[in-house]
């Protein structure tokens, strides 16, 4: 089918209200747009060069923890949490109790991105997989309730306090799992050649327009995307994350994903996301460069400290993954005791690479700060 001819859907009646029905998506694709084409060889380029450059980067495991959690605030914020980078770095004691479903929310993405990836060496990008990993994005969260792990048995809507005034009416309950099946066979299809990237933005349409589950889509649609990249090999660590993009451009995301609906737009829809991955790809380039600049500096600078520079190395880089710190997780983690310990962390206030965060004198939090606002 090319682009051009494509027929979003249509709306099926049901009791009192109507339900939109999306076309299957298995099956052949013509991309006949130049500027699409122009645009996709820039997007590969810039996804290829990332790959590349973040498998030159020692230690990058640690890096890649960051930008995980980035992806979790950005996307947990698209719909409506409060929590940014900082603190969902924290300990949950140190979190307003007002927002700390709001940070148990963001760090359930975290372990659901990170189980899902380790999945991926066994399972294909799946109903299965995609399942699995919803039951730990809704574990004791607000959503606990709404069958995690489960595709929906009731009908569900988007917008509007009750169906009567909703934005959007996906599928009814049950033609979600012919739809599902279909787009598992369309993320695996061989036979069907289609770009990948292309071929997720399609996916990541198609699933928020089925609305599988009754709580966690556009999450779990969102984090599809990456899993999708690692699955092909176009990832060989997940580094790319589209939520930021989507944030930054809420209204056009939603209004993209939209128009395919009322439009049978998809070519644009394609164009925006293609943009994303371009873009995206080029600022996760630049903070591993600024990743690999701030390390280069704090490592010559930790010279100074003499017969204490083998501590500070293993301190500096465990502040890699963990930027956000208080005394009792240095003395729990190099063996040291607590004198010891808030003397390392003065040393390294003192150097300009950690800023107490609290103001109080006893249970003070230190932050990586100019690491983290790499991030931010």
């Amino acid at each position: 089918m090319n682009f051009n001819q494509y027929k979003s859907g249509s709306y099926k009646q049901q009791f009192k209200y109507k339900s939109f029905t999306p076309t299957l998506v298995n099956h052949e694709w013509v991309m006949s747009d130049s500027s699409l084409s122009l645009l996709l060889s820039e997007a590969d380029n810039k996804l290829g060069e990332l790959n590349a450059f973040s498998q030159l980067i020692p230690d990058v495991d640690f890096f890649i923890k960051m930008h995980v959690n980035k992806e979790a605030t950005s996307s947990s914020r698209i719909e409506g949490t409060q929590t940014n980078i900082e603190e969902a770095l924290q300990k949950i004691e140190y979190i307003d109790p007002e927002k700390k479903d709001d940070w148990e929310e963001v760090q359930n993405y975290v372990e659901a991105m990170n189980k899902a990836v380790t999945a991926l060496e066994k399972l294909p990008v799946s109903s299965r997989l995609l399942k699995e990993t919803h039951k730990i994005l809704l574990q004791g969260v607000r959503g606990k309730n709404k069958h995690p792990g489960e595709f929906r048995n009731s009908q569900n809507w988007i917008g509007g306090a009750t169906i009567n005034d909703a934005v959007f009416i996906p599928p009814h309950q049950d033609d979600v799992p012919d739809l599902m099946r279909d787009l598992d066979y369309f993320i695996n299809e061989e036979n069907h050649p289609v770009p990948h990237l292309v071929r997720i933005a399609i996916a990541h349409y198609q699933f928020e327009t089925i609305h599988p589950f009754l709580d966690g889509n556009g999450r779990l649609g969102r984090l599809l995307i990456t899993l999708y990249l690692v699955s092909k090999g176009l990832l060989v660590k997940p580094t790319l994350y589209l939520s930021v993009f989507f944030e930054k451009n809420k209204a056009l995301y939603y209004d993209n994903l939209t128009r395919v609906r009322t439009h049978d737009d998809l070519t644009q829809w394609i164009r925006f996301f293609l943009e994303g991955v371009r873009q995206t790809s080029e600022n996760s380039i630049q903070t591993f460069k600024s990743i690999i600049d701030l390390r280069n500096k704090f490592e010559h600078e930790i010279l100074i400290l003499g017969k204490k520079t083998k501590l500070a190395k293993a301190f500096l880089q465990y502040l890699y993954s963990h930027p956000i710190i208080d005394s009792q997780d240095v003395v729990k983690n190099f063996s040291i005791s607590l004198p010891a310990a808030l003397r390392l962390i003065e040393d390294f206030v003192r150097l300009g690479i950690l800023v107490e965060l609290t103001g109080f004198k006893r249970n003070r939090v230190f932050a990586f700060e100019q690491y983290v606002k790499l991030f931010s």
